[in-house]
């Protein structure tokens, strides 16, 4: 069975788009006026009692930061899950380094950290009330360990979904992603699921319906799309207002993500 936090760790190293490392660079050091995952992370720590939630700039959330920030404001606000700690910093490796030693698994958890810290700020930049995201948490249930897994199954297929925005994926594209998947050493049932999705036709209301009554899993299949395109055509832009709109999600929501992943 195929291991999707694993298949998403390969996929953010792999790089879907040249633009994937500067917009993850840009959640991490809070450009544009979205904000970071600096403050952000502080006000969840709090919230899922790691601590007082602090940054280095003594900030409030989406008021920005840089990467040190970042890593000092989980290791001060969710000091006891080192699970997150290490997958954020496996994450950073990756997108800036070349992922070094770290493992697929850790590269995927540090993503859905930032995904679902993403999408939790966005829903409260709107007004909402969103629950503290589960991958931050370090004592989860099995249903929720369940329901994470569902959950980078989605935005594993979101992430190829939007690549296909402007037309079919071009099959030197698919050999240079394939071969950098197999680098990380991809497991034949991910080969399989990858290689089959690639294949499928896009599918927009599929998606939209994975995360009907989860506005929380429908801001993180945005914001995963973004990192999966470059967003410099009128078709990847006309899907991307598609997806927004089918997800459901206020415009609020949609210029944070957009902002701090310093999509213009």
């Amino acid at each position: 069975m195929a291991n999707f936090t694993d298949l998403l760790g390969s996929l953010m190293q792999a790089g879907m788009s040249d633009s994937r490392s500067t917009r993850i660079t840009n959640a991490f050091g809070g450009s544009g006026s979205g904000g970071g995952l600096n403050d952000l992370l502080g006000s969840l720590g709090q919230m899922l009692g790691g601590g007082k939630a602090q940054t280095s700039g003594g900030g409030n959330l989406g008021s920005g930061g840089n990467l040190g920030g970042v890593i000092g404001s989980v290791l001060e606000s969710l000091g006891s899950n080192k699970a997150v700690v290490g997958g954020l910093g496996a994450l950073v490796g990756a997108v800036l380094g070349g992922g070094g030693s770290a493992t697929r698994g850790a590269i995927g958890g540090g993503s859905l950290a930032m995904l679902a810290s993403l999408a939790f700020a966005a829903l409260k930049n709107a007004g909402q009330q969103p629950p503290p995201p589960a991958a931050l948490m370090e004592d989860r249930t099995p249903q929720q360990n369940q329901r994470i897994e569902e959950d980078a199954m989605t935005i594993v297929k979101a992430m190829i979904n939007a690549a296909k925005a402007d037309g079919q994926i071009d099959d030197k594209e698919v050999v240079k992603i394939t071969g950098k998947l197999n680098e990380n050493g991809l497991t034949d049932e991910e080969r399989e699921f990858f290689t089959a999705e690639i294949n499928q036709p896009l599918d927009l209301q599929g998606l939209i319906a994975s995360a009907r009554h989860r506005p929380e899993l429908a801001a993180q299949i945005y914001a995963a799309s973004l990192l999966a395109i470059e967003v410099d055509t009128d078709a990847e832009r006309q899907y991307l207002q598609a997806l927004a709109s089918g997800l459901q999600l206020p415009p609020q929501s949609v210029a944070y993500i957009e902002s701090t992943l310093g999509v213009a």
